[in-house]
């Protein structure tokens, strides 16, 4: 099976046994991108039109129905909890208690109005995205329950595709070779709350900083 081939830089492979999740008959991961943009597309119509989705918004079973309505016809773990270690995200028995310290920071957050909008959106996107909940597809999975969040709370939306994809790439490149680390403190260059160690380029963070929240 193909569906493994020609990755995007640091994209997280789907193992084995995830694969054979699959639920159409494809054999190339073109194919797999065109289906997975369609089953996306109806989750949108759906998300968009739930007010249960905006205001439950922040738990654990909300998340997991966004990933499921996202990806039900393509695969048949959809929405469930990664088992698996990856390249990326916290060890599977972490998962659990990592996305329920994220929801409710987030709520704690919105409450004291503890960061500016755009940060809050910013740290919520990352980490969902560290955390890594499932098999596949966690990145858009954190776009758009990100997107969903600023919409709930009348923020502007990021423009993620807005930037031109050889940028986009370079800038990937450049933040997935970085060791991250979190940090409680907002450090210099509107470093959106995570500190880089001192081997890092700062200028790379920030271009990346840039690109990722669309300015």
């Amino acid at each position: 099976m193909g569906i493994n081939n020609e990755l995007p830089y640091g994209a997280t492979p789907i193992d084995p046994e995830e694969a054979e999740g699959l639920i159409p008959s494809i054999s190339t991961r073109a194919e797999l991108n065109a289906f997975e943009a369609l089953n996306i597309a109806e989750a949108l119509g759906w998300a968009h039109g739930n007010r249960k989705n905006h205001r439950d918004l922040l738990s654990i079973e909300t998340l997991r129905l966004l990933h499921k309505r996202m990806f039900n016809k393509t695969w048949r773990w959809a929405g469930a909890i990664r088992i698996t270690e990856k390249s990326i995200g916290v060890a599977p028995h972490q998962i659990l208690p990592c996305l329920r310290a994220l929801t409710d920071d987030v709520k704690v957050w919105l409450d004291f109005g503890s960061y500016p909008p755009r940060e809050i959106s910013a740290r919520f996107h990352h980490r969902l995205v560290q955390i890594h909940p499932f098999p596949n597809g966690n990145g858009r999975h954190a776009r758009f329950a990100t997107d969903l969040l600023c919409e709930r709370q009348g923020w502007m939306l990021s423009e993620w595709g807005s930037t031109p994809s050889s940028a986009v790439e370079r800038h990937r490149r450049c933040f997935l070779n970085l060791p991250w680390v979190l940090c409680r403190r907002f450090v210099s260059l509107r470093f959106v709350g995570f500190y880089a160690c001192g081997k890092c380029k700062a200028e790379f963070v920030e271009q990346y900083i840039e690109v990722w929240l669309g300015r």
